[in-house]
């Protein structure tokens, strides 16, 4: 990760959010990937190894390789499966070979490099000619909620003040045709992933929940930077909080989606 800081933490309660943010998003990236019985996978950022888990399942005669940069995160890996292999390492200098892989996928990593077209250089160099790149990542600010939340919606900007002065980028999910073009892959595909949920949808409480995770979370980080007061936080924390309790409340996201081919 360079000099960038993480601005969520290892702690656990933070690895617990990750495992179900994981939960509810996991099937709709892994059917985003394209893959083959044989493919040999890496994983950039592979966190707890839970996603890297199910796409070995769908590798059976294949490989999956997850790089993960935080040992803290890399101790916790799942790693269950004898087709699945991690490793600690920098997004920014992989030790692998040039050539050496058909899939390369990162979720939710880029924002947090402190040079993701370096990160992306390297895994156009480890992907095979014809192989191609995953890639899912934030614009945070495409995050809406009903009813109205003012207090939130303020603090959550402030939050992607906080990422970038810690190295980061939370808006960087709209700029990946520029990036992966940067890195030298061919035929670049956008799309999203919609995030729609509601009361009485199973998935809404953790969603929101997911988002009370992220503030709670960067809230020391707030405050140190003069970018939020703790009552600040509190009134934005409490707004959301108040949505679980409600019949009419949803909440709206999308994922930016980024494919690419190495064709040289």
């Amino acid at each position: 990760m360079g000099d960038a800081t993480y601005i969520h933490g290892t702690e656990r309660a933070e690895q617990a959010r990750l495992s179900r943010l994981n939960e509810l998003t996991n099937k709709q990236f892994t059917d985003f990937l394209e893959l083959e019985e044989t493919s040999r996978v890496l994983e950039v950022g592979s966190g707890l190894g839970i996603l890297a888990q199910e796409v070995a399942r769908l590798v059976p005669r294949g490989e999956v390789f997850g790089v993960e940069y935080s040992p803290a995160q890399l101790a916790l890996a799942q790693n269950s499966l004898p087709n699945i292999h991690f490793t600690q390492g920098d997004a920014h200098a992989l030790e692998f070979a040039d050539a050496s892989f058909d899939v390369v996928y990162c979720r939710y990593v880029l924002e947090h490099l402190a040079d993701p077209v370096r990160a992306l250089h390297e895994m156009f160099r480890v992907l095979r000619q014809g192989g191609k790149v995953f890639v899912q990542e934030n614009n945070i600010l495409a995050h809406v909620v009903y009813p109205d939340c003012p207090r939130f919606d303020d603090l959550w900007r402030r939050f992607a003040v906080l990422q970038e002065r810690l190295g980061g980028d939370a808006l960087i999910g709209k700029k990946l045709l520029p990036l992966l073009k940067e890195a030298g892959f061919q035929e670049i595909s956008l799309s999203i992933q919609p995030e729609v949920h509601y009361t009485g949808q199973t998935g809404f409480r953790v969603w929101i929940e997911n988002t009370i995770g992220n503030v709670e979370g960067a809230a020391a980080g707030l405050q140190a930077q003069g970018l939020a007061s703790r009552e600040e936080i509190g009134l934005a924390v409490g707004e959301l909080r108040a949505l679980l309790e409600r019949d009419d409340a949803c909440a709206f996201f999308y994922w930016n989606r980024a494919t690419g081919v190495r064709r040289v």
